[in-house]
């Protein structure tokens, strides 16, 4: 089954951080399963940070899911609204540069 997602303007940037104790098994999973929620939703930029393109309903969704994982008492989440005006916004430099998470997107 082919999902093509089309990207307009009701579609919001977040920037999704987060900080997870792994200092025992249970933190290390919590970390791959956070890590795991935030690829279904955008790309990872850094270790611990993501860019998704989504819309308010799926930013709901998005947070309950990482919130539903994470300890609260030792992790820490950082969720970043960015709106859909980011472009001057955000700068990059250096190695790792991304794909344009905006462009289309083919799920196979």
């Amino acid at each position: 089954m082919n999902i093509l997602l089309s990207f307009g303007s009701k579609y919001m940037l977040i920037l999704v951080s987060y900080d997870v104790e792994t200092k025992n098994l249970q933190g290390q999973r919590r970390l791959r399963k956070i890590s795991r929620i935030c690829l279904k939703y955008g790309i990872r930029v850094q270790n611990s940070v993501f860019e998704c393109h989504v819309n308010a309903s799926q930013k709901i969704t998005l947070t309950q899911e990482i919130l539903s994982v994470a300890d609260l008492t030792c992790d820490s989440i950082r969720i970043y609204e960015m709106g859909n005006r980011y472009k001057g916004r955000v700068e990059h430099y250096g190695i790792k540069s991304t794909d344009d998470v905006k462009s289309d997107v083919i799920i196979v």
